[in-house]
């Protein structure tokens, strides 16, 4: 998943960046949300994790927006005001789910996971093809009952062409969905990790390269 984090108290934002990308996932960040709002229309995002109290454009007019526009993306809002009310204002705007500051880091991560399942197709509980295995709750992967230990980004890069269901995906898709904005989107990055993938999985090769289009697994 790609997910875009919208917080102001910088501390907190990297904090939360942190440890999502040490969960495998793709986060962008910005501290305002006139930011929010230019990244979200040039990135595809699967969860914005939104402040409500946002400088610049306040974190419910980013909301409103959101809704607006008609994208996919789902909405956490984060708030120090945890009253009924405020709750409820938060949900009518149109965010998908609501957590009060502080929080619990553990919930954080599990309520973007359930909003990055709503804005996709369901996951099955194991994704399996081609004799691998790949358990995106346990972080564990298989092939043919051997444990696989990858890195982070490629348990990610795994997971994305096991989505696939056998069709190629182009690299461009795999750079947006496993890395975040900081990459170059010219470099080799993916083309290295899929080597190093390919070689943890082991023979006979199971990662099919599609000249000029980009990779799958049969």
């Amino acid at each position: 998943m790609r997910i875009l984090v919208a917080e102001d108290e910088r501390m907190l934002a990297d904090t939360i960046a942190e440890g999502l990308r040490a969960d495998a996932l793709a986060v962008d960040v910005v501290y305002d949300g006139d930011a929010a709002l230019e990244r979200l229309g040039v990135n595809d995002y699967d969860v914005l994790v939104l402040d409500r109290d946002l400088p610049v454009v306040h974190g419910d007019d980013v909301c409103r927006a959101v809704v607006e526009s008609g994208a996919p993306v789902r909405v956490l809002m984060l708030t120090a005001a945890g009253t009924v009310p405020a709750r409820v204002d938060g949900l009518r705007l149109g965010a998908d789910d609501y957590l009060t500051k502080p929080f619990a880091f553990e919930e954080l991560v599990a309520r973007i996971h359930a909003l990055g399942r709503r804005a996709r197709p369901a996951d099955p509980p194991l994704l399996e093809r081609s004799g691998i295995r790949l358990d995106p709750a346990r972080r564990e992967v298989y092939r043919d009952d051997r444990y696989v230990r990858l890195a982070r980004k490629e348990f990610g890069l795994l997971a994305e062409l096991l989505r696939a269901g056998g069709t190629v995906v182009p690299a461009e898709r795999l750079l947006e969905k496993v890395w975040d904005e900081h990459t170059d989107p010219f470099t080799n990055t993916v083309r290295v990790t899929l080597m190093k993938l390919r070689r943890k999985l082991g023979d006979p090769p199971v990662i099919e390269t599609v000249p000029g289009v980009g990779y799958r697994i049969p």
